[in-house]
């Protein structure tokens, strides 16, 4: 497993369409994926249900957690879009 810091610098946040973005990223893993907000919220990164109840903006802190054979991979990817890192 791995947990890695990120700060959002996407510039909308992650509405609805950068939300959904994400998690099509995330979906392209077989690992498990998780955004966590805090210690209060954990939010599997392939739902986008689950991702528009966190309404974050840019400049918000997240830990990205990812658990599997491709965790790394996967981690790298994530941590790319959400710091708007093309």
């Amino acid at each position: 497993m791995i947990k890695k810091p990120v700060t959002i610098q996407l510039q909308s946040g992650l509405e609805t369409r950068p939300a959904a973005l994400l998690v099509q990223v995330a979906s392209q893993y077989k690992s498990e994926v998780y955004l966590e907000v805090g210690n209060q919220k954990r939010v599997n990164a392939k739902s986008i249900m689950g991702m528009m109840t966190l309404g974050l903006d840019s400049g918000d802190k997240v830990v990205v957690t990812a658990n599997g054979d491709d965790e790394e991979e996967a981690i790298q990817e994530i941590e790319a879009y959400l710091t708007n890192v093309k």
